[in-house]
């Protein structure tokens, strides 16, 4: 196995991990926290909106099986990436989305598919999603990891809660 990783902040990491957690070729799914200026941040830190992180998972891939541009793909189809305030019903720069580059070949593959996008959307807004290089990763405190099958009844309120504000 050839195992790479990618980093994502969609929003909510909750609402993050099931999207790449189904796929075979995905190993590994974590939430945690980057892009801040604090170490070690907790969530209560992070969700205050103080700390300058943003919720990111992180994925672990076999690049035999999954390309970085499936990832892309699968990144986009679950948020808004012309909202610069947050994602859906999660408000506050902590829930804002960015992808974070690990090397210039994620960063030319990031920037391709966003002007890709950019240019088959008919919108007024440029796609708000930052494109960022990637920091330390601080995993966030285990009752958050693979939440939507620690608390399904929870998860799937967040996820209506989303296609409630998408309708709005």
């Amino acid at each position: 196995m050839n195992i790479n990783t990618a980093y994502f902040a969609g929003g909510c990491f909750w609402c993050m991990t099931k999207p790449f957690d189904t796929f075979d070729g995905i190993e590994q799914v974590t939430s945690g926290y980057m892009g801040g200026d604090i170490a070690n941040p907790t969530y209560e830190q992070v969700k205050s909106g103080t700390t300058g992180h943003y919720e990111t998972v992180k994925v672990e891939y076999d690049v035999a099986l999954f390309s970085y541009n499936k990832l892309l793909e699968i990144f986009f189809s679950v948020i808004d990436p012309l909202d610069d305030e947050g994602q859906f019903q999660d408000r506050g720069s902590q829930y804002q989305t960015a992808i974070f580059y690990s090397n210039e070949h994620q960063k030319k593959l990031a920037e391709a598919y966003i002007a890709a996008m950019q240019d088959t959307i008919n919108a007024d807004k440029a796609i708000a999603t930052k494109i960022l290089p990637a920091t330390t990763f601080y995993k966030a405190e285990e009752y958050h990891q693979d939440f939507y099958k620690k608390q399904p009844e929870r998860y799937a309120k967040e996820q209506q809660d989303r296609e409630n504000y998408k309708k709005n």
